[in-house]
C-alpha cells in the first residue's frame, strides 16, 4: 500500500525518480495510465493485471464501458525503473498530465498518482486555503463516513 507525497525533478527526457519509500513498497514494475483530474495513475503490475481483467470483462456493448476502457486501458504503459530508480514517462502521458520540471508522487492506497506540481497544489489549496475549506473537509468526512470509513 502506498501513502505520502514527494516532489521529484523530471529531466528533459521525461525521466523522474520513484520516491524511495514508494520504491521500497514496490516489488514489481509500475503500469502508468491516464487518471482522472489530469494526473496519472500508476499501479504495481499485479494490481494492474487484476484491474485490467475486471475492466475487460465488462460488456463492450455498453458505450460508457467502451469510452472508459479507451481512456484508461488505452493509455496504459509499463514502466521499468533503471538502476537509479528512474522511470521514463512516455511523452503522451506527460502531455496529458502537463508534467514538466517537477512532479509530485502521491501514494493513494493501491495506486500512486503522479501530478504536475502546480495542479497538485491547486487540489490541496481547495481544502486548505479556500474560504470554505473547513466546510469542504467536513462534507468530505461526512461522505466518507457514509461509506463506512
Amino acid at each position: 500500500m502506498f501513502s505520502g507525497e514527494q516532489t521529484q525533478k523530471m529531466d528533459t527526457k521525461g525521466r523522474t525518480v520513484i520516491p524511495s519509500k514508494m520504491r521500497d513498497a514496490l516489488a514489481e514494475r509500475l503500469v502508468v495510465t491516464r487518471g482522472v483530474d489530469k494526473c496519472l495513475f500508476a499501479y504495481p503490475e499485479s494490481t494492474w493485471e487484476a484491474l485490467e481483467k475486471k475492466l475487460s470483462s465488462l460488456a463492450f456493448t455498453d458505450k460508457n464501458v467502451r469510452s472508459f476502457n479507451r481512456f484508461f486501458l488505452g493509455g496504459a504503459e509499463p514502466l521499468d525503473a533503471d538502476k537509479q530508480g528512474r522511470v521514463l514517462i512516455p511523452s503522451n502521458l506527460r502531455g496529458y498530465a502537463s508534467l514538466e520540471k517537477e512532479v509530485v508522487w502521491v501514494g493513494i492506497g493501491d495506486r500512486i498518482e503522479i501530478w504536475n506540481v502546480d495542479k497538485w497544489n491547486e487540489q490541496l489549496n481547495e481544502y486548505i486555503e479556500s474560504e470554505d475549506a473547513e466546510q469542504k473537509l467536513e462534507e468530505l468526512a461526512e461522505y466518507m463516513a457514509g461509506l463506512g470509513v
